[in-house]
């Protein structure tokens, strides 16, 4: 197994006028919808697949009910999220209000032992993928 990377150029936002450089960004390898998420689940548990699938909806429904009740979630060893909001600043304390809240974002913090586990991650460059399959 291994994050797949591209080689990106890219100027400095802040100081437009200094070189480009190039960075490595990873790369999807692709999309895993719910479905097949809750078939994994069941391939490593003793539901069957429709109750994985029915667990995974549930969980959506659960986790959204408490972040909109202004709850963290923790789930485990996977980690946490919580709300953040994106807002207007005023000069006073007194001009604060709801009104000044533009977006609500839902920010994932991995656990311990997930970021643990992705410091074991090896990388491949994406051009490797063209050359083994002309090969």
């Amino acid at each position: 197994m291994a994050l797949f990377f591209n080689k990106i150029e890219r100027g400095n936002p802040s100081n437009p006028a200094a070189p480009k450089q190039w960075y490595p960004v990873l790369k999807s390898t692709g999309l895993v919808k719910e479905k097949e998420v809750a078939k994994l689940l069941a391939d490593e548990t003793t539901m069957n697949p429709k109750e994985a699938e029915m667990a995974v909806a549930q969980l959506l429904k659960v986790v959204t009910t408490l972040l909109l009740n202004g709850n963290t979630v923790q789930l485990g060893e996977l980690g946490s999220f919580r709300s953040t909001a994106n807002s207007r600043g005023v000069a006073t304390e007194a001009e604060v209000t709801a009104h000044l809240i533009n977006k609500v974002n839902v920010r994932f913090s991995e656990s311990e032992s997930l970021k643990n586990a992705m410091k074991k991650a090896t990388f491949k460059d994406t051009a490797s993928l063209l050359s083994t399959s002309q090969s």
